[in-house]
């Protein structure tokens, strides 16, 4: 059903998308409906797709059948594809294909290395697409939690768990003296360590949620306070990929 819809509405759109190279494409927090239609047209005539872990298998349905799909993800805290594998991946099709998509899940700028790809396209003289995808924080409003709210909450925060290094961005520290939303993605190994500011800094009783899976029906959600980060994500048997959000919007419909 997905897949016809989809055609039917394309089919009544002008233009055709004439341009070659990488597409470095944004599938989407995980419901394939939630792709753009620029994504959709760009899959319908990928030569090569390589595929990240967290994309919905769906979206590789829409591609011709004599594309060439290759797994490149990087499981959270397991295995994966090295970085400059995947680049080397990206110059060795590009010389032989006419579309190469990068599909990653969410947006490929968000905490996704897209940008890195798009510039080690254009170092090797490739020409390389941008094509945004629904990010996992903007899914969380399918759970009931906006990120700004008139009155509550007028800036965001978005926040790595997890630099280069491994460890948890100091900006979190610089995040809890503002009155902003804070969205922390890759930090689930890091719950104890986060709740640890916030109680530090007086702020243990600010409302907290973790989600899981936000666009689909397997959703997984808590709603707790910082404090008790950790013990919700046990109780509730969240584990990652998961995405965080601190601040007054968590509890915005008890305002």
């Amino acid at each position: 059903m997905f897949i016809g819809f989809l055609s039917i509405i394309i089919g009544f759109m002008c233009g055709i998308y004439s341009d070659f190279g990488l597409f470095v494409l944004g599938g989407g927090p995980g419901d394939p409906e939630l792709i753009t239609l620029k994504g959709y047209r760009v899959l319908k005539r990928a030569d090569v797709i390589l595929y990240d872990n967290l994309i919905n298998k769906k979206l590789l349905e829409v591609a011709p059948k004599d594309c060439k799909m290759v797994y490149v993800g990087k499981q959270p805290y397991g295995n994966y594809t090295p970085q400059e594998v995947i680049h080397e991946l990206i110059k060795e099709y590009a010389e032989t294909h006419k579309v190469v998509v990068r599909l990653k899940g969410g947006d490929p700028f968000i905490f996704g290395r897209g940008f890195e790809e798009v510039l080690f396209a254009e170092k090797h003289g490739i020409p390389a697409h941008y094509i945004p995808g629904i990010s996992t924080m903007q899914a969380t409003g399918l759970s009931g939690i906006p990120l700004t709210h008139r009155g509550v909450s007028e800036s965001m925060w978005i926040i790595t768990g997890t630099k280069k290094d491994g460890n948890l961005s100091k900006d979190l520290k610089c995040a809890i003296n503002s009155s902003a939303t804070v969205v922390i993605y890759m930090g689930m190994q890091k719950l104890e360590e986060i709740a640890g500011i916030y109680v530090n800094a007086g702020l243990g009783q600010m409302p907290a949620a973790i989600i899981q899976h936000a666009s689909l029906p397997h959703q997984k959600k808590v709603i707790c306070t910082a404090h008790d980060l950790v013990s919700a994500a046990t109780k509730g048997g969240l584990t990652y990929p998961a995405i965080i959000i601190i601040g007054k919007v968590v509890g915005v419909r008890d305002i």
